[in-house]
């Protein structure tokens, strides 16, 4: 088992999804249980399925001196960066430590492969890229991370974390060994991923596509709904902002079972949570919500039931929120890791929408409706292809153990 570690304050967090943009209108559409998922209307081929689409995207624009990055996931990197005053707490962040001492970690699955597409179906008669497409840097993995660095003109490190849909939770725990080795002095993490045919049809291809709203947890869910988000948070050491909200604590793990399968008793999964609750200096009873990997695919769902059943007690509450946002893959942790921060300084547990009648596996812990109830201690799960496992670990100040 890790030993503890120095907790992180998070000292500004923010969030855009098929909710809306913005902590405001997360806290409105999760207190509403109102979905974000539409019928496809993206996809560049008929696709019977629904996506959480954020509005908005394809009227943003860039400032001229970034207009070269300019492609889908780097607009919506865009709108995500300038809500909540994000921008503003990064530049005061900036002024206090300088800009080759904030790390940049981020997570994408497909940064901008969208532009890619695009610039494939549109090839000219000679078979080049058309000429508004032929900008290297929206053609590459770290063209997100390049973008947002040039944004917040950050110096120090960056990096591009991609790991499937574990990605933007994982820069939360490169972000924190950076801090604590002494490397950086603070660090924006977060993600983003954006609609795109390369994952509606691939996962499409693998039956994992759902024609209806995707229902987590539920005996007759039948598969994910793909989302588009952006998220970040500023993370620093807990004596420059007391009275923010901590990152206690993460656990990361492997399967090694299968190329997307979890494990059948999900004992990586497991490991991640037992890893993330030791580093935090916790026990499971302490916990008081866990948002969910919970994507509404048949094997997760049935694996991540049992792991939640047999490792907390009944005062646990537990509930998957991508029948709201979708699965937005790359962004889902730190989307989810948001909704965990709001749940945190809210004391509300957001219900387990699209379940009707809980899986077999599901215990005591379900919350299917929203519960108002104190939550000192909050987990959130997010487990990707191939068995890459993360669980987060926060918690509000005053209520740290």
């Amino acid at each position: 088992m890790p030993n503890p570690i120095p907790a992180l304050s998070v000292t500004a967090f923010t969030a855009t999804s098929a909710l809306g943009q913005g902590l405001d209108a997360h806290r409105a559409a999760l207190g509403a249980g109102r979905s974000g998922l539409k019928p496809n209307d993206f996809s560049s081929e008929p696709l019977a399925c629904w996506i959480g689409r954020v509005e908005g995207i394809e009227a943003a624009a860039l400032p001229e001196p970034l207009a070269t990055w300019d492609c889908r996931n780097n607009r919506l990197a865009w709108l995500g960066l300038n809500q909540d005053d994000f921008v503003g707490a990064v530049r005061v962040a900036r002024e206090r430590y300088g800009a080759d001492r904030i790390a940049l970690v981020l997570g994408t699955s497909t940064a901008s492969i969208g532009a890619t597409e695009e610039a494939y179906r549109r090839l000219d008669a000679d078979g080049r890229i058309p000429a508004d497409l032929r900008r290297r840097e929206i053609h590459v993995p770290h063209s997100l991370t390049g973008f947002v660095a040039a944004a917040l003109a950050l110096n120090g490190p960056t990096l591009t974390v991609s790991t499937a849909c574990s990605s933007s939770a994982k820069a939360f725990a490169h972000a924190e060994r950076m801090i604590r080795l002494g490397v950086v002095d603070a660090a924006v993490v977060g993600g983003v991923d954006t609609l795109c045919d390369s994952t509606l049809f691939g996962f499409n291809a693998l039956e994992l596509i759902s024609p209806e709203p995707c229902k987590p947890f539920d005996r007759a869910r039948r598969g994910i709904s793909i989302g588009e988000a952006a998220g970040f948070a500023l993370l620093e050491r807990s004596d420059c902002a007391p009275d923010a909200p901590r990152l206690l604590g993460y656990g990361e793990s492997s399967d090694a079972h299968h190329m997307s399968t979890p494990h059948p008793q999900g004992l990586g999964a497991e490991l991640a949570m037992r890893d993330a609750l030791a580093r935090a200096g916790l026990q499971a009873a302490h916990v008081d919500y866990i948002n969910l990997h919970g994507t509404a695919s048949m094997k997760n769902d049935e694996v991540e039931a049992q792991l939640i059943t047999r490792n907390f007690p009944s005062t646990t509450r537990a509930s998957s929120t991508k029948a709201l946002t979708g699965h937005t893959l790359g962004a889902a942790g730190i989307v989810e890791a948001v909704i965990a921060l709001l749940a945190i300084a809210d004391d509300t547990v957001p219900g387990n929408a699209g379940c009707d009648e809980p899986d077999m596996h599901c215990g005591p812990q379900w919350a299917l409706r929203n519960e108002s109830r104190r939550v000192d201690v909050a987990l959130s799960n997010s487990f990707g292809f191939g068995g890459n496992n993360i669980c987060l670990a926060f918690a509000q100040a005053e209520r740290s153990p």
